[in-house]
């Protein structure tokens, strides 16, 4: 058996998280998780919960840059329509995109998204990647991934396995590099040129015959 010695301090502007009051870290925080929570309310309430009270053109503009605004003026009840019990009236796109709405209403510092594309068709991923590009050019922005297409932009990426850190640096170089990373990407590239649908481990899904 191993004995590792864990140490170190997470830090954000030089503050120690163990020195700052909850409330404060989660305002500085937004989070998109892979499972949208969302209440059975109408499409305007699950979007300005991410920040109560915020005016209704600062709403707007947050579905604006997620993409759904277009979608929710088009619906016959417009930003009254009701999601339905856990959003299940809208589809893995639609849901992802009222929690993107949501953070970026928050305005945080940081914003951090968990998988965020794992569950969506390439037409829907490729519309939220262009959201992650329009938001990160303002905020610090975390990506957690499995489908790499979904960080390659990202100034710096970590790869890890099992656990540890094992590779990192931007896209080309980790390509360049030849490591786990790049064989990650030959391995999904030829999934998604062969029409295979990738697993949440980077693996295809096999098909039965």
């Amino acid at each position: 058996m191993k004995t590792y010695l864990v140490g170190g301090a997470v830090r954000i502007d030089g503050q120690d998280l163990r020195d700052v009051t909850q409330d404060s870290l989660h305002a500085a925080i937004g989070v998109v998780p892979q499972d949208t929570v969302l209440f059975n309310d109408s499409i305007y309430y699950n979007i300005a919960y991410g920040r109560p009270g915020a005016p209704r053109e600062a709403i707007e503009r947050a579905a604006e840059l997620a993409h759904i605004r277009a979608f929710v003026e088009s619906l016959p009840d417009g930003w009254d329509s009701v999601v339905g019990e856990r959003g299940l009236k809208l589809s893995g796109g639609e849901k992802q995109r009222v929690a993107i709405a949501r953070a970026i209403l928050k305005q945080p510092r940081i914003l951090i998204f968990d998988e965020a594309t794992s569950s969506l068709d390439s037409k829907t991923e490729q519309a939220i990647q262009e959201t992650l590009r329009e938001v990160a050019r303002t905020h610090t922005t975390l990506v957690i991934a499995h489908r790499l297409s979904t960080v390659v932009d990202a100034d710096r990426i970590l790869v890890l396995e099992q656990g540890r850190l094992v590779e990192q640096g931007g896209h080309s170089a980790l390509l360049a590099a030849g490591g786990l990373y790049s064989q990650m990407w030959e391995l999904q590239l030829r999934e998604r040129q062969d029409g295979l649908p990738v697993n949440a481990d980077g693996t295809a899904e096999a098909s039965g015959g």
